[in-house]
């Protein structure tokens, strides 16, 4: 989680969309094809070619290589892989096995700078929340907590973790293929654009396996209901913009949310169907002084943790409120020891009715303590995202 405590020719035109058919494509640097003002959703369907094409069989197949092998370490020099808006994620076959999903080991924003929270608006900003140490789940994980997950994907410096949560489609009850997590696990911020070959993988690790039987564990032991691609994503426009600055005083914070439509060739069912549970998000949940206990789960990453996020934990604990600026939604602000890894677990609160719902995700946390977790409140904007993900 991030820390703001310091927490050519025809030809090649049809070449092109061959290509993107099996492989990963261009991401957003500038993160702006100007979509609503509230959020941003798009996906392989709308797919748009990069602005600077290839000029030479030369550049295709360069671009062609590149894309294959699922890797982008010239991301600065090969700009014409960075132009198009859209998020692009193409199934590469095979790319996630498992020694990829086994050390898959960076962190969005890990090396921010940071600062403390101490200039939070404190009108309505309440006492810090007391620390609750994090609890490994009992294992299966899948029964422990069914509808969670790892999420895995690409930066420019390696492969990263960040956690997930099956959510319900009302459209589609029963066969939902929606995932919730941080905007920071899909997004670079005003600093880059999409990430790549994002999958998700529910129950990942599913009996906790260590040491020895972790390393030699198979792609079916650590993915046991699959891996999921991302083929649509949204974040909020607030994200886009102005998400990953290292200061406290930020405004993207409370708007670090993201939705995934994803797919898995090898399944004939929904993801839900697969894991046999979805969460549904109880969008406009009473603030959290309105909420007497939340539950956080993922899967941390950073030390004091294996560095990996091998391990599903969790922490429950009366909330609290941490509105950063004055001008900014109120944060639900959680006591808890996670680290990052952790970033886009799902928090989960019990509605009126006894059900239990998805009410924030873990987005920022300390950097050096690690004694407490805040999430954005879902709104009206992060309703209007989901519609337009789930409809997509």
């Amino acid at each position: 989680m991030p820390s703001i405590r310091p927490a050519v020719a025809a030809a090649a035109v049809a070449a092109l969309l061959a290509v993107t058919a099996t492989a990963c494509g261009p991401s957003d640097t500038s993160a702006d094809n100007k979509p609503s003002p509230s959020a941003t959703t798009s996906g392989t369907s709308g797919l748009k070619l990069p602005s600077s094409l290839p000029t030479s069989v030369e550049d295709l197949d360069k671009w062609r290589d590149a894309l294959k092998k699922g890797g982008w370490k010239n991301w600065d020099k090969e700009q014409w892989l960075r132009d198009a808006a859209d998020f692009i994620n193409p199934i590469i076959k095979n790319l996630w096995d498992a020694d990829r999903l086994r050390h898959a080991d960076k962190t969005p924003a890990e090396d921010q700078d940071t600062s403390d929270v101490s200039s939070a608006d404190s009108g309505t900003t309440d006492s810090q929340p007391a620390a609750v140490a994090a609890k490994q789940l009992s294992t299966p994980y899948h029964s422990a907590s069914p509808a969670t997950g790892k999420l895995l994907f690409d930066m420019p410096d390696g492969q990263a973790v960040c956690s997930a949560t099956v959510v319900s489609d009302p459209a589609h009850p029963g066969k939902s293929n929606l995932v919730w997590t941080a905007g920071h696990c899909v997004h670079a911020g005003a600093s880059g654009g999409w990430y790549r070959n994002i999958v998700f993988v529910p129950s990942f690790n599913d009996k906790g396996l260590t040491g020895s039987a972790l390393k030699t564990a198979t792609k079916e032991q650590l993915a046991p209901y699959g891996t999921w691609w991302a083929q649509k994503a949204g974040t909020s426009q607030q994200w886009i913009d102005g998400g990953g600055e290292s200061s406290a005083t930020s405004t993207a914070y409370p708007y670090d949310f993201a939705v995934l439509k994803v797919t898995n060739p090898d399944s004939g069912k929904s993801l839900e169907e697969t894991v046999g549970a979805s969460v549904p998000v109880w969008f406009n949940a009473p603030a959290a002084d309105g909420i007497n206990s939340l539950r956080a789960d993922g899967y941390p990453a950073a030390a004091p943790f294996d560095g990996y996020g091998y391990q599903q934990y969790s922490c429950t604990a009366d909330p609290v409120r941490l509105k950063l600026t004055s001008d900014s939604p109120t944060m639900n602000w959680l006591g808890c020891t996670m680290t990052a890894g952790a970033s886009g677990g799902g928090w989960f609160a019990r509605k009126p009715d006894g059900t239990t719902a998805l009410v924030s995700n873990t987005s920022i946390g300390p950097a050096d303590a690690h004694t407490w977790l805040a999430g954005p409140h879902l709104g009206s904007q992060a309703k209007s995202l989901f519609d337009k993900v789930r409809s997509s």
